[in-house]
């Protein structure tokens, strides 16, 4: 089980957050590796997974939010994505945790992807 709560500054959101960060324009970071995507992910999302984050940083606008994600609150991927990130110099406030990820996202009955 993961805190509700990642790191300093980071803010953790549910799924109507995530929705309207969406609609301003922010990213959305699927950061569970190939074995663990299970095909499916969330829409408009890209896979950085947290073994790679640190050396693919750049691809991500520090200018908007980034919506970090995983497989749900049992799942470590995506807090060692943004602590690694923080760790590596990232801010924190251009971060926010989606702890509910895609457990959360099918369970509540929203669209899925095919990856």
């Amino acid at each position: 089980m993961q805190p509700l709560q990642v790191a300093a500054g980071v803010a953790t959101v549910g799924e109507l957050e995530v929705i309207e960060l969406l609609d301003r324009g922010a990213a959305l970071v699927d950061t569970r590796v190939p074995d663990s995507r299970s095909g499916v992910s969330l829409p408009g999302a890209v896979n950085i997974p947290h073994d790679d984050i640190v050396e693919r940083k750049g691809e991500l606008d520090t200018a908007r939010t980034t919506i970090v994600f995983c497989n749900g609150p049992q799942c470590p991927q995506s807090p060692d994505a943004i602590r690694k990130l923080i760790d590596a110099g990232y801010p924190a406030s251009a971060l926010a945790y989606y702890r509910g990820g895609l457990h959360d996202w099918a369970t509540l009955g929203f669209p899925l992807a095919s990856v």
